[in-house]
């Protein structure tokens, strides 16, 4: 049972996210944003699966299924450091990685090979690493292999992972986001379905 209070906050959340996306179908062109369709319609997460090395061992490589928190406008006000996203791919816009957000804008990046500049991230721009340190940079396809990428390219937080129905539970993300989506997580998990939905 979901208390009053985690509920207030729920409707807090969907609220901002339907204006977030009235917003964004505006700034496209849109003539009539309806935000309180917008409120009502659907979930504010989707489960996504992702499979491989390169963010082991907080997903296993085996594969996770992945509660994701929508984030429709992203920036630096709603995603921060030390997030796992989930994010287009640079090489293929068709896919998604999820990475963990590493620096946003206004970060001065250093390399440990001398022969590289330093550089500060641009408006708009963040690096992101995969979790597992035991693989090679250009294994890990990230930032270091792609640079940096646009904020806009994040389509949301994974908030929640399922290795298998036995081995499961929230994400490490950033203090003020693991406060932040609390309430989503209270009310929209499902670990049945995401079982149900697992591909490994």
């Amino acid at each position: 049972m979901v208390s009053i209070s985690t509920l207030l906050r729920y409707v807090g959340c969907r609220m901002e996210y339907a204006a977030r996306v009235g917003m964004k179908s505006y700034e496209r062109g849109a003539k009539d944003v309806d935000i309180m369709k917008n409120f009502f319609q659907g979930k504010l997460t989707f489960l996504h699966f992702n499979k491989g090395e390169e963010m082991a061992p907080t997903i296993g490589s085996q594969g996770g299924t992945l509660l994701v928190r929508k984030i429709p406008m992203p920036d630096a006000k709603r995603v921060f450091v030390g997030d796992l996203v989930v994010l287009k791919d640079p090489a293929n816009s068709d896919d998604y990685l999820v990475r963990r957000l590493a620096a946003i804008e206004g970060y001065e990046m250093v390399s440990t090979d001398d022969k590289d500049e330093p550089f500060v991230l641009e408006d708009d721009q963040c690096w992101v690493l995969a979790d597992n340190e035991n693989i090679k940079p250009k294994e890990a396809h990230d930032s270091r292999t792609f640079g940096p990428v646009s904020m806009t390219d994040i389509v949301g937080r994974v908030i929640y992972c399922l290795r298998n129905a036995v081995d499961h539970g929230p994400v490490s993300n950033s203090q003020f986001s693991m406060r932040y989506d609390s309430p989503i997580l209270e009310v929209e998990l499902d670990v049945d379905e995401m079982v149900k939905n697992h591909k490994a």
